[in-house]
């Protein structure tokens, strides 16, 4: 069975982080990711809001980091969980629950990441690693990100696909998005 999903697209408002009764760090935020689509004969694209969770190291870099309009990169698995309201129903919610998120703006010079493409954070798989997550609560240590490597990259003779799944350097204006 595989439950995994990749998204990018922009936060809506600033981060919110609490801390459960454990003191286990949680970080909530809503994305929006728009839909490959034009609507009607309006061309004018529609988005998904999608509420992305992220727990403990991951949580609080998060919540440091991000804010409302920042283009982001997210990646995790979907959880649908249920609760009964104050009126006695059930209500589902949906939400991603995060284990890898990218900061694909560089944010504001004295207290952001500082790069120039994308600073990876989260307890995800690969090179970014911290292991696997177990039960709700995922969390992560900041780690790799910013620029690979030291050099400039002007080698055009040079193997594309040597930095075995390490960020690379990219210009925002070479985006398709």
């Amino acid at each position: 069975m595989l439950n995994r999903v990749i998204l990018i697209g922009r936060l809506t408002k600033d981060p919110e982080m609490r801390y459960t009764p454990a003191g286990v760090a949680v970080t909530q935020f809503t994305l929006a990711v728009d839909r490959p689509f034009t609507s009607g004969g309006q061309n004018e694209r529609e988005a998904d809001f999608i509420p992305i969770v992220t727990w403990r190291q991951l949580a609080e870099t998060c919540a440091n980091y991000l804010r409302k309009g920042r283009l982001t990169a997210v990646e995790g698995r979907i959880q649908v969980r249920n609760y009964e309201n104050n009126e006695g129903k059930r209500v589902y919610v949906t939400e991603i629950i995060a284990d890898n998120v990218r900061f694909l703006e560089s944010g504001n010079r004295d207290n952001g990441p500082r790069d120039e493409g994308a600073a990876s954070y989260g307890s995800g798989n690969g090179n970014y690693g911290g292991g696997n997550s177990q039960g709700g609560s995922n969390g992560g240590n900041p780690q790799g990100g910013g620029r690979s490597g030291g050099t400039p990259r002007n080698n055009n003779s040079r193997d594309p696909f040597s930095d075995d799944g390490r960020p690379i350097d990219i210009s925002e204006d070479d985006l398709p998005f």
